[in-house]
């Protein structure tokens, strides 16, 4: 079981006694004072919950975040005075340096029920970075593309609903301009790609999209159309194939440089585990794979057999890093990001890599969370400050690419092409939405119902070096 699985477990036994507490008590004030009590409570309760404890959050907002960052990475000296962050005298910071900012947010009474908001203020790129409600503990700005404004001691930083405690400690990652480079995403399923990284592959000087499976399971809004299980499977891998190799075009990536492998959603870990052995679809009734490379540019090893296998996944990957020589792959981060397709894709990768003459530049990225299936928290078009975590000992590098207003209108048109965001929220989902507008002040998107078009399309790319 991976440690989300586990997180979320835990989460919903302590709800379901909590609901069992709370039960217990309606019952003891409907026979104490009156019966019509407990439907009242219980209604104000749920609503109480959908608006304002409904996130699964999975530590508590009082934590640290704890970061480890390479020893010797710059640490230009600032302080925060009244609302102004201002360096030493003298310092000089490079114009697209990664930055990051570490301070301790402390949320106001208000910020226990609207989310607490840090404003970046004072230049051209004014910024907002949102935090847990309740925050109560050492957090991480991204102050990516402020160098210019703070170097000149022109940035202001202005908690809403929080204040800003401590003394403020800086670091200035320096990192190449990848966009001048080879790019290749691996992408575990349609849409991957574009989630993390349209902004770095749209501005690359040359670009590869690599998706991993079809993403044929889950298909019951296509079953709702009068289709079978199987067929509705079937129906849902061989769109989402075509967005994988399709969609990238928006972005100027070639068709002869996306390519579908077309394996098995969820099934990628099982394959790992027996390398040799083919392993079907969970929903589709098929063991073969290539119906969905049909549209791919040239053939891979493993169109011989179209068997599911480990080896094959291994064999393609191989054969596809041989022919495009990536100077940087950007694939899941492997401690980041839990999805298992993730994990495994990472592993398939650098299986690969140990057998090559050359050793691409690996930058990472996360696009599920173990602990805040909400981050990056905040509206459409605002920074993307560094997510929770709580694991000093391991090292992190961070690499944020700045995109504009242009850049994140044309990424989340690419989202709106993909099939998998386009259908409409349960009516649960879009009720607790209504609550929290209403209730927590909480904004939806403007480009799409689907939570990644809030989540993904923001004035950063962040990513890690592997």
């Amino acid at each position: 079981m991976s440690r989300k699985q586990q997180l979320l477990k835990r989460h919903r036994r302590n709800k379901r006694i909590g609901l069992l507490v709370a039960l217990v008590v309606l019952v003891v004030l409907g026979l104490l004072v009156a019966w019509w009590l407990p439907l009242v409570l219980a209604v104000l309760g749920w609503i109480a919950h959908e608006a304002w404890f409904a996130d699964h959050l999975f530590y508590s907002p009082k934590d640290d975040y704890q970061y480890s960052f390479p020893p010797y990475t710059p640490q230009p000296k600032v302080h925060l005075n009244g609302e102004r962050l201002r360096l030493d005298d003298g310092v000089m910071l490079v114009e697209d340096a990664t930055l990051v900012l570490a301070l301790r947010v402390k949320s106001t009474w208000l910020g226990r029920f609207l989310d607490p908001v840090v404003e970046l203020a004072g230049g051209d790129n004014p910024d907002r970075q949102t935090f847990e409600r309740g925050v109560n503990g050492l957090r991480y700005l991204n102050l990516s593309g402020q160098a210019q404004v703070l170097s000149k001691g022109e940035l202001r930083l202005r908690g809403r609903f929080c204040r800003l405690l401590g003394e403020p400690v800086l670091w200035a990652f320096e990192h190449p301009d990848y966009s001048r480079q080879r790019v290749m995403v691996i992408a575990p399923h349609a849409d991957d790609a574009e989630l993390a990284a349209f902004g770095l592959y749209s501005r690359a000087s040359e670009s590869w999209i690599v998706t991993l499976t079809a993403g044929e399971i889950e298909a019951e809004h296509y079953q709702q159309m009068g289709l079978e299980k199987v067929e509705a499977s079937r129906l849902k891998g061989r769109l989402r194939a075509w967005d994988s190799v399709a969609v990238p075009r928006w972005a100027g990536v070639p068709e002869t440089q996306c390519v579908q492998l077309g394996y098995f959603c969820l099934q990628l870990a099982a394959m790992q585990a027996s390398p040799a052995q083919p392993v079907g679809s969970r929903e589709a009734e098929l063991s073969d794979t290539r119906l969905f490379r049909q549209l791919n540019p040239f053939a891979l090893p493993g169109d011989v057999d179209g068997a599911p296998t480990w080896n094959n996944l291994l064999a393609d990957l191989r054969e596809l890093l041989l022919r495009a020589q990536p100077e940087v792959i950007v694939l899941p981060h492997p401690a980041l990001d839990p999805h298992p397709d993730h994990i495994c894709a990472y592993a398939a990768v650098f299986d690969v890599l140990k057998g090559l003459d050359w050793q691409p530049t690996l930058l990472g990225y996360a696009n599920h969370l173990h602990d805040n299936d909400r981050w990056p928290m905040g509206d459409t078009g605002a920074g993307m400050s560094l997510p929770p975590v709580f694991d000093p000992a391991s090292l992190l590098h961070p690499y944020c690419l700045l995109l504009t207003q242009a850049q994140q209108r044309d990424k989340a048109m690419a989202l709106g092409m993909m099939h998998d965001l386009q259908p409409r929220a349960p009516f649960k989902r879009r009720l607790r939405r209504m609550l929290q507008r209403l209730l927590a002040g909480r904004c939806g998107s403007p480009y799409g119902e689907n939570e990644f078009f809030r989540k993904a399309v923001r004035r950063h790319e962040l990513f890690w070096h592997l």
